[in-house]
């Protein structure tokens, strides 16, 4: 286990007890959700969130999910999300969506703005990952009321809505995609 994935064991450690609802306890409650919010997406998609199309590695077939992601210039940063008693069970965990990247990293980005073909990579350098920090744990929308009260209990804040996304970045992936 390296020091990334110790970091967000511990991390996910801290923070799973007693903070964190009930309804997204498998990455499988994670699909449910984004395939119950994709067809609002595809009407009109919320500031501060999107669909990513990925290629299945294995079918090739178009796999959209929705994500929260933030696009700075021409390169968008996401990350890619654990609920916390998988991040305790197994910390090295990734996503469908991710092993997809992994497999072929050209993606599709539907933004509320447009959509952006562009490369999606996982962030190894330092100063780019304090980067998407600051972008991604320091903004706050409005549909990020309705995400915080799903995935933390009590009434949600802009306090609790930056620590949750702290959160996220502490036991995720950062990923970026550089737009076309």
């Amino acid at each position: 286990m390296d020091d990334a994935d110790q970091r967000a064991r511990i991390a996910a450690a801290r923070d799973a007890v007693g903070r964190h609802g009930r309804l997204i306890r498998t990455a499988r409650h994670g699909k449910l959700l984004s395939d119950a919010m994709l067809p609002l997406f595809k009407l009109r998609v919320p500031r501060g969130y999107g669909v990513l199309t990925t290629t299945g590695r294995k079918t090739g077939l178009p796999r959209p999910k929705c994500v929260r992601v933030l696009r700075e210039g021409d390169r968008a940063y996401l990350v890619q999300l654990m609920p916390p008693q998988i991040t305790l069970a197994r910390p090295d965990a990734v996503n469908a969506w991710l092993r997809n990247v992994r497999a072929d990293p050209a993606v599709t980005l539907r933004l509320p703005d447009g959509e952006y073909r562009g490369t999606a990579r996982e962030i190894t350098d330092p100063a780019e990952l304090e980067t998407a920090r600051a972008l991604l744990c320091g903004t706050v929308v409005p549909f990020d009321f309705g995400e915080c009260a799903v995935h933390l209990r009590g009434r949600p804040s802009r306090a609790k809505i930056r620590e949750l996304h702290d959160y996220w970045f502490r036991t995720g992936r950062a990923v970026a995609i550089d737009l076309d």
